[in-house]
């Protein structure tokens, strides 16, 4: 989902969450992940109780600030968030996709202000990426 470059992605965590399908050997793709990993920048309580929802596992780190006001409620302030430190770390995958991605300087710069030609550039990067790791493979 391409959202304005000065926008945060926060507030668009639940629309690109019901756009994911997930392919299978057969049948009609998925729409409900197993997991979702993200950063802390995600973590609030209507991206967790969606998540909930949805029965999706939340990897999020807790925010300090959260867990200082849940803290502080004491046994009023429910208990602390799950979270797994193995699971946050195939996350590293994904930010290394974004840092290869923005290689290209018109795409980490933003220059585009078309949507349109931001989001060719994105799928042309996206091409070349795809075809190194065809070329690397055989």
């Amino acid at each position: 989902m391409l959202t304005p470059g000065q926008a945060a992605d926060c507030p668009r965590f639940t629309t690109v969450l019901d756009r994911i399908r997930i392919p299978g050997p057969a049948g009609r793709p998925r729409t409900r992940p197993a997991a979702v990993a993200a950063d802390k920048a995600y973590s609030s309580k209507a991206n967790r109780a969606y998540l909930r929802r949805r029965r999706i596992a939340a990897v999020i780190p807790e925010k300090a600030d959260q867990q200082a006001n849940r803290k502080k409620k004491g046994s009023a302030g429910g208990r602390p968030v799950g979270f797994d430190p193995e699971r946050y770390r195939q996350r590293s995958t994904v930010e290394r996709c974004f840092q290869k991605i923005k290689t290209w300087r018109g795409l980490a710069t933003r220059y585009d202000k078309a949507p349109e030609s931001y989001e060719a550039g994105l799928y042309l990067r996206g091409s070349i990426m795809w075809l190194k790791l065809l070329t690397s493979i055989t």
